[in-house]
């Protein structure tokens, strides 16, 4: 009974993440996904390349209080925004939810699995809908590979699950990351935001955990991190 829950199990799994994959899939750019870039939240310098590459992802993959290169202004962030990874205690940027009816918004909950409930936050757009990221095939595991008590109330930061989807989703794509600041700077006690004030790291995260994971996939060719 044991051995048939396992593959029912691991089957469903499969499944939910190729449904997963299909749909970030849809709201790239031509239908594939060869080359994807998730944007942190950290200040960068101004970067034609670095705003351009970002343009030209087929994939690019935002989150919480983003910026966005302003009119006129120097590039260096870019403009398209095809998915945004939220939390429910996130306070928003005026990009956020900007041409929101054209993004696929995925919301993130590890707290669900402790404390947090599920209600809509009163900032959620009424008529926009947003689709869960599974605690189980997703949080559970990165909290694995972070060392992590999976029964204590300690998980992955947004941007690292975010990079966990993409190198989970899309293992064949080129995946950048860009304003990670956590992985140069593990002991930061705030983060400095883009957009708006800086942000206490919360007792949940484990920074130095996060900073070996991410330099462990970019030493081994599975990301780039973007300066």
């Amino acid at each position: 009974m044991y051995l048939a829950e396992t593959v029912s199990e691991t089957a469903a799994v499969g499944t939910e993440r190729d449904t997963l994959r299909d749909l970030l899939t849809a709201y790239g750019r031509g239908g594939r996904v060869e080359t994807l870039t998730v944007v942190g939240n950290a200040p960068m310098p101004p970067s034609r390349e670095r705003a351009a590459s970002i343009d030209d992802s087929d994939l690019v993959v935002r989150m919480t209080t983003f910026a966005l290169d302003e009119p006129g202004g120097e590039p260096g962030y870019g403009r398209r925004t095809d998915v945004v990874v939220l939390h429910r205690g996130v306070v928003a940027s005026p990009h956020t939810f900007a041409d929101y009816t054209s993004r696929l918004y995925l919301l993130a909950e590890p707290g669900r699995m402790h404390w947090e409930p599920a209600n809509i936050p009163d900032w959620w757009p009424a008529d926009l809908g947003f689709v869960p990221i599974p605690n189980r095939p997703y949080v559970v595991p990165l909290s694995r590979a972070l060392g992590l008590d999976t029964a204590s109330a300690t998980w992955a930061t947004t941007g690292t699950l975010t990079a966990y989807l993409a190198v989970t989703l899309f293992p064949a794509a080129k995946i950048r990351l860009a304003g990670f600041s956590i992985v140069d700077e593990p002991e930061q006690t705030s983060f400095a935001h883009a957009w708006g004030e800086d942000v206490k790291v919360t007792g949940d995260h484990r920074l130095h955990a996060e900073s070996a994971l991410l330099r462990s996939w970019r030493d081994a060719g599975r990301i780039e991190v973007v300066p």
